[in-house]
């Protein structure tokens, strides 16, 4: 059961079936069942939550940037009082996205995660160096 056949392969299949494709009637309503289910994929892009999460994703580097320094989702409520309207797990989703495409560092310390936003900067003999 790896390979499940969507129900747009098996009303495909069923068109070729020998009896079922030599019928007019089943072959429309198999073509139509078809452009139906196509449409309803075409439709299923993002949701609205998926929309504002995206609309929300840049308010949280530019505030991870306001901030200046690396900090866990409570401090940059703290700090932030427009973060503060949206909960902590709901900040930490976004965040890990953020972090998974490159937008945002995480760096845990002591079990404890904090979030910056990416600098040129690298640390040489303890002091901190533009590239």
């Amino acid at each position: 059961m790896a390979n499940k056949i969507t129900k747009k392969e098996m009303f495909a299949m069923i068109m070729k079936v020998e009896g079922v494709a030599q019928n007019p009637e089943m072959v429309e309503f198999l073509a139509h069942e078809i452009k139906l289910l196509e449409k309803k994929a075409s439709k299923s892009g993002s949701t609205k939550t998926q929309k504002a999460n995206a609309e929300l994703m840049p308010r949280i580097i530019e505030s991870l940037a306001m901030v200046g320094k690396p900090v866990t989702i409570t401090e940059l409520q703290a700090e932030v009082p427009a973060m503060a309207e949206y909960s902590n797990q709901k900040l930490s989703a976004l965040l890990k996205q953020l972090k998974d495409n490159g937008s945002v560092v995480k760096v845990i310390d002591k079990k404890k995660s904090y979030f910056s936003v990416p600098t040129d900067t690298k640390e040489v003999d303890g002091e901190e160096v533009e590239e």
